[in-house]
């Protein structure tokens, strides 16, 4: 009889273990869902790498709640979710070190969830960036795909002053809603017309040459003048000069996909190879 007993007692615990488990699962899919940011995505490398993986962050703070049960690993969290956590493998021809780098620590990303951000680092006065800019307006608009979202970043070094008032014009043309057509169109007047649209020293008369710049491109003296130094420009210009600290900008152009890779023309081996290259990470980084 006292085995029968402890047969059935042991039944019944693992029936009750069965149903909490259930339970940790559904938990475990609202708080992925509900807090997506919270795992990092886990990378897989070609060429018999080991598995890279990530931190849950705040892993303390999600099972106080008990929707993720106590010691998950990111993967035991990810299948409990029924997600798969990163999209296609990167190809074996990338070499994280040579043709890109992994960036430590990731950097959060400013898009919706389901995109994939791709960021170029840019700098007007860069003959370089003028050079690739229409690849990248092509690519842009006609080869990458529609999960990706594009974001630029006018680099801000604090060693060059030009770079600030620039990424200031950069801005003002976002915030006026004219970047679709006035940022090639700063591209040519500095490197084409070889107006700098910068005096070094002069503050004031750098903002003269943008103000005259864009009214001559149809914008208003008005409009400039509520724009130039409004909070949000202010407010980007700080964000841009943290990019560049936290993404380790040397030079450009430089591009960042998902706050996680790195790569320039150079690592990548041309331009073409880039944008290539650009499409692989960042499928590498859809979520399915």
């Amino acid at each position: 009889m006292k085995k029968l007993g402890w047969g059935l007692g042991a039944l019944a615990a693992l029936g009750l273990a069965y149903v909490l488990i259930g339970a940790g699962h559904h938990g475990a899919q609202k708080t992925l869902a509900g807090n997506h940011s919270s795992v990092a995505a886990i990378a897989v490398r070609s060429g018999g790498q080991a598995a890279v993986t990530e931190k849950v962050l705040g892993m303390a703070e999600e099972s106080d709640s008990a929707d993720i049960p106590t010691g998950f690993s990111p993967i035991a969290a990810a299948v409990a979710a029924g997600t798969t956590p990163v999209g296609t493998p990167i190809p074996s021809k990338w070499i994280d070190g040579k043709h890109y780098t992994s960036l430590v620590p990731a950097q959060p990303t400013s898009v919706a969830p389901g995109k994939v951000e791709v960021v170029e680092v840019f700098w007007y006065h860069c003959p370089h960036c003028f050079a690739f800019d229409p690849s990248i307006e092509n690519w842009r608009h006609s080869n990458k795909a529609p999960y990706v979202e594009f974001v630029r970043v006018p680099v801000l070094w604090s060693s060059n002053p030009s770079t600030e008032p620039l990424a200031r014009l950069y801005y003002t043309i976002e915030a006026l809603g004219k970047s679709e057509t006035l940022h090639t169109l700063v591209f040519r007047e500095i490197h084409v017309k070889n107006n700098p649209l910068f005096v070094n020293g002069d503050p004031t008369a750098t903002e003269r040459a943008h103000k005259a710049f864009l009214k001559a491109n149809g914008v208003s003296e008005a409009d400039f003048d509520k724009t130039y130094r409004s909070f949000s420009v202010e407010g980007k210009l700080q964000r841009a000069e943290q990019l560049t600290r936290r993404y380790k900008v040397l030079g450009v152009p430089y591009f960042v996909v998902n706050g996680r890779y790195t790569a320039d023309v150079g690592t990548a081996g041309g331009e073409p190879q880039l944008l290539t290259l650009m499409d692989d990470l960042a499928a590498s980084e859809r979520k399915r």
